[in-house]
């Protein structure tokens, strides 16, 4: 049985405790390849160690520009590493960017805008969309409660 907040698919955030049972299949397709990026929140104290843990996880180009807008572009694009769905699991999720509440803001909007990205079949061959999803672990039921309500915050007060 698939956890309740994972089965709000059209979330474009999902945030699970670590007792939460998740249903891959509800996420990526049937068949096909797919990218699977896992990331550590404990390791991504500040943005420098954000763009280093997605580029890692990612493989981004070495044209990759180190800043958020960058950050941006290339989860939208992913060209070089083609995939028939992405999942990015943020373990440790509540410790991302702990000393600035807006840079885990402006990383919270980039992750949900990357998943929109893929998920409109706007300017896909045959309007096909691509699963990328976003899991963000969190010890304790209280913690992901706060954590949503950071991601409420970030995406409903974002520019």
């Amino acid at each position: 049985m698939a956890d309740e907040a994972w089965c709000g698919l059209s979330d474009p955030l999902v945030v699970c405790s670590r007792g939460s049972v998740v249903e891959l299949a509800a996420v990526l397709p049937a068949s096909g390849r797919f990218v699977v990026a896992r990331l550590d929140g404990t390791r991504m104290a500040d943005s420098d160690h954000v763009f280093y843990a997605f580029s890692n996880a990612l493989l981004f180009p070495s044209y990759f520009g180190w800043n958020w807008n960058a950050l941006s572009d290339c989860l939208r694009d992913l060209h070089w590493l083609p995939a028939d769905g992405y999942l990015v699991i943020v373990d440790n999720a509540p410790q991302l960017l702990p000393d600035s509440a807006q840079d885990r803001h402006t990383l919270l909007r980039i992750l949900a805008r990357a998943a929109r990205h893929w998920a409109s079949p706007l300017g896909r061959p045959q309007g096909q969309v691509t699963p990328f999803k976003v899991l963000l672990l969190c010890d304790r039921d209280e913690e992901a409660v706060h954590l949503r309500h950071d991601i409420t915050q970030a995406l409903h007060n974002g520019h």
